[in-house]
């Protein structure tokens, strides 16, 4: 099937890690157990904001959907690389390869979003404590995830209905893992100008417009958290916002030097290094950085084992 009537490339070849000889099986158990431990340990936050009572804020609620958007990430990303690890690398459709970099933007903007609205959540129950309550409905915490998600399906559709105008007539070999826009735009044969601007334009203010806006909400908190004269309620504020923090710098980080740095330096292979950060680590250090981190999330998970204990 083609895309198009004028494409003539109708699959693409992705390289996966090479040629690994006896280690691939080494790096496929790896990958295998990396994705698992990433499905349980989202999954965990999700069953426990949901029988936990104590998880019953809207803080939690917005954990469990980046915990729900990152499920969706790695099963869309990680199954592929297990798959090209074993084989040595495959072929994959041309449809199939802007599907899964849909799928994938949509999480990424999400996730953006989600964290932009936890550090607001953090801003408004730390500095306006008294106003939390009636601020943060359960009416609002809906319509904010709504836009969230929505946000990340509606600008992933943008994308995509420029990268499938796009005709590719050879070469039709990407050194990747997965099919990112970059390497995807290397092999078109006709003018990638208009996704180029369309993806600076979503990826620049979608990584540093809520970054900064994180950033200043944090300068208030830190303020406010400091003129707290109970050692306990300021060890419980700097408990969550920690916790969030540590997560919003890795994330940050690491779609930052992919999506924003990457382009202009670095080979083909050290983008491809700095996508493991993204893929493999994010959603494996989230949930282990909210369950190590958070006495909440501590005590409920102390509190179920208990439980099944007894």
């Amino acid at each position: 099937m083609v895309v198009k009537n004028q494409t003539v490339v109708t699959e693409f070849l992705l390289l996966g890690f090479g040629d690994l000889h006896d280690l691939k099986i080494l790096l496929f158990v790896f990958l295998l157990s990396i994705y698992i431990m990433a499905l349980t340990g989202n999954s965990l936050v999700i069953v426990l904001v949901m029988i936990s009572q104590s998880l019953h804020s809207p803080m939690y609620f917005f954990l469990s959907q980046l915990s729900l958007s990152e499920i969706l990430f790695t099963s869309n990303i990680l199954p592929g690389m297990l798959w090209l690890t074993l084989a040595g690398g495959g072929k994959i459709s041309i449809i199939r390869c802007f599907s899964h970099f849909y799928l994938l933007t949509v999480c990424t903007i999400t996730q953006c979003l989600l964290l932009t609205t936890m550090s607001l959540d953090r801003y408004v129950a730390i500095c306006k404590p008294l106003n939390y309550t009636v601020i943060m409905t359960f009416g609002l915490q809906l319509q904010i995830v709504t836009l969230c998600w929505s946000s990340g399906f509606i600008l992933s559709i943008v994308l995509f209905g420029f990268l499938y105008r796009l005709d590719f007539c050879g070469p039709d070999t990407i050194n990747h893992f997965y099919c990112d826009v970059g390497p995807v735009l290397e092999l078109a044969c006709s003018d990638v100008s208009s996704v180029k601007l369309v993806t600076s334009m979503l990826s620049t203010p979608l990584v540093v417009c809520p970054f900064v806006f994180i950033l200043a909400t944090y300068i208030s908190i830190f303020n406010t958290i400091l003129k707290i004269t109970s050692s306990i309620r300021r060890e419980k504020a700097f408990s969550t916002c920690s916790s969030h923090l540590t997560v919003v710098c890795l994330y940050f980080g690491s779609l930052a030097s992919i999506y924003v740095f990457s382009p202009k330096f670095g080979s083909s292979n050290t983008k491809k290094n700095l996508s493991l950060i993204y893929i493999l680590v994010t959603p494996l250090f989230n949930p282990l950085i909210y369950s190590l981190r958070n006495q909440d999330i501590r005590g409920a998970i102390a509190k179920h084992i208990h439980l099944f204990g007894t």
